[in-house]
């Protein structure tokens, strides 16, 4: 059964920064962000950058940031 994590999570509404797109971000991840064309489908794309994050960090032995525990938004599931 895959280990799931709960995340804290931004997402910003489209602008001319983000090339006006939906930008979300898990910042106790550092670089961990995707865009979407919709709110849903940039957490959506978040969801498995996140995973691919995580597990990249599991497999390679790295460790995860200390506020990585604590309470947030977005379930991932590894």
């Amino acid at each position: 059964m895959p280990q799931q994590y709960s995340l804290p999570y931004t997402l910003r509404t489209p602008t001319e920064e983000t090339e006006h797109m939906y930008l979300a971000e898990v910042p106790v991840l550092p670089g961990c962000r995707a865009w979407g064309t919709t709110a849903e489908e940039a957490l959506h794309n978040l969801d498995g950058v996140a995973a691919d994050y995580i597990a990249s960090c599991i497999e390679h032995g790295d460790a995860l940031p200390v506020s990585f525990d604590r309470a947030g938004e977005l379930v991932v599931a590894v």
